[in-house]
């Protein structure tokens, strides 16, 4: 009697244990060479967390940059060269009353063109930069870190960013969703929390805000996460109904006992002067410092001398990217150099 032959092996003509055995070697192979294609693509576009891969500051800059060294060099001490320096100063978003102050001391030193200006520049800036805390305070166990912001200004890419720097710095980060009102910040909260391998606790639509941010502290308890990141939902500053709503979410955060390390506002570097307003406003729900996004597009740069010199809120984080290493800790020398060219 014939022995019987499997119909998978018979179907494809294979009567001999030879055979088989060979169809089995090319078969793995064939499995190996599609995992290792996939493993190529997936390292490609893979990017490091913690780590910086985007624009650098000095080439998203670099515009401002040559506008500047192009007033400078044709400066020859008459008032109306003072009055294009001020002019392309406040260009750059720095607002008028640090844009007049460098002005007028780059005229009492007398000095004219370029290579004598951006010296004292720089050292006018860095004078008006010096003097903040810019560091991430997080105190307690966990540590409560609540970023808010208006519609669109990139906070919950900045969670996901805040989350990977954590992590790479051995911290066990918690996100808290309470952006109960945006379908689609939940599943991009996922989405980030899925590729950090980081958990979330969510809220269902329509829920209360501050009941998520307090379930999320309860669940960073339970399974010992050092810090709860918040998202919150973007809110326009003149609604008070929303700002009070945000005032109640960092109060019940703090019911326990607890201490909010920091409220992180997140502005959009683009919005230049108008972001004033908003900054102006979410400071009265105890903004801590600010994350600047968006830097690595048109942004002029210079909004960050003017949310300091006339909020005296520190900026602690800029983003230069979208991936999860594209936030990068405000270093005001660097901006400096980045914005006027290194030393």
């Amino acid at each position: 009697m014939a022995p019987v032959v499997p119909w998978p092996v018979a179907f494809m003509g294979i009567d001999r244990p030879e055979s088989m055995a060979s169809v089995v070697v090319w078969l793995a192979l064939l499995a190996l060479l599609v995992l290792l294609v996939r493993w190529r693509r997936r390292s490609r576009t893979r990017k490091p967390p913690g780590r910086p891969h985007g624009t650098t500051l000095g080439s998203a800059l670099s515009g401002v940059r040559e506008r500047l060294e192009s007033v400078w060099s044709r400066t020859s001490g008459s008032a109306a060269a003072w009055q294009e320096m001020e002019e392309e100063l406040i260009s750059t978003d720095m607002g008028v009353r640090a844009a007049r102050r460098i002005v007028e001391v780059v005229r009492e030193t007398a000095v004219a063109g370029a290579d004598e200006i951006r010296p004292v520049v720089r050292a006018e800036l860095n004078r008006i930069l010096a003097g903040y805390d810019r560091d991430l305070h997080l105190t307690g166990t966990p540590s409560i870190v609540v970023l808010v912001g208006v519609n669109g200004t990139g906070k919950t890419t900045t969670v996901a960013k805040l989350a990977s720097r954590l992590l790479a710095a051995g911290r066990q980060p918690l996100i808290g969703g309470a952006d109960t009102f945006r379908p689609a910040a939940d599943t991009q909260l996922r989405v980030w929390a899925d590729r950090l391998a980081v958990p979330l606790v969510s809220g269902t639509r329509g829920a209360d805000p501050a009941s998520v941010a307090y379930d999320a502290l309860q669940a960073a308890r339970a399974r010992g996460a050092d810090v709860l990141i918040v998202d919150t939902a973007g809110r326009l500053h003149t609604s008070h109904n929303l700002m009070e709503e945000l005032a109640k979410l960092v109060r019940v955060l703090g019911r326990d006992g607890d201490r909010v390390s920091e409220v992180l506002l997140v502005m959009d570097a683009t919005t230049g002067q108008s972001g004033l307003a908003q900054a102006r406003r979410f400071a009265e729900v105890g903004v801590t410092g600010v994350v600047l996004t968006k830097l690595d597009g048109t942004a002029k740069g210079g909004v960050v001398l003017a949310i300091e010199d006339e909020l005296s809120l520190p900026v602690k984080f800029v983003g230069v990217g979208e991936g999860s290493g594209d936030l990068l800790p405000f270093d005001g020398p660097a901006f400096v150099d980045a914005l006027l060219g290194a030393a």
